[in-house]
Parts: structure tokens; sequence; C-alpha cells
């Protein structure tokens, strides 16, 4: 009997996957990635004081787009870069989530590289 795949188990056990080879310090923070279906949320993480340094998500209200979609991931990604000068975080690790390294992911991490942050 052929079974369905659940995208979403599949997608975790990717993360678990990157997060074993992945980890923020205080020098240089994870940038972790995570997307809905209706929204889009970005953090700056310290995992080694268990922190979240900076977050920003299309909830917020200097993003003008409050959809899940490439429009709304430059935005978000401009205002995570902006909040990071702010704390004068320059150099991150860039956490995709398990997710593909394509549409609103990709655009996330080109807005937040014009923005300012290095990864």
């Amino acid at each position: 009997m052929v079974t369905k795949i659940n995208r979403k188990e599949q997608r975790e056990r990717r993360h678990r996957r990157v997060r074993t080879k992945v980890s923020g310090t205080a020098e240089c923070p994870r940038l972790c990635v995570y997307r809905s279906n209706s929204n889009l949320f970005v953090q700056i993480i310290d995992d080694v004081a268990g922190k979240t340094l900076v977050a920003a998500s299309t909830l917020d209200k200097e993003v003008k787009t409050k959809h899940a979609n490439k429009e709304a991931a430059k935005e978000v990604g401009a205002l995570i870069a902006k909040r990071a000068k702010d704390k004068k975080i320059k150099t991150v690790v860039y956490d995709r989530g398990g997710y593909i390294y394509h549409g609103v992911v990709k655009e996330l991490a080109e807005a937040a590289r014009e923005g300012g942050l290095e990864f």
C-alpha cells in the first residue's frame, strides 16, 4: 500500500539534521526562518545563551504586505537587517529551517544581505 508523504514531518527531519551542524553564538548568531501558509517569521538567536536577540515577521506594523509571499519576504528581510544593525549584529549563520533555498526563503536571505547582514 502506498502511503502519503507527510511534508511537515520531512521538513522537521531536515531541520533537525541541519541544526546538528548549525549553531549560533554571541559573536555569530543564527538567523532562523519559519514560514507558515499565511505568515513569515524570522529570528536572530544566540544558541549558547538560549535567547532571541532580534525578531521580525509579517505581523509587525512596519511590514505592509501581510502574506507569506516574495514581497513580504523582502520587507521582512530588510526589517531584520535594520534591527540587527541597531543591535550591532553584522555576521550571522543562515538557518533556512529545512525549507528549500528557493522563492520566499531566498528572497528573505537576499534582502537581509542587501540590508547589511553578512552570511
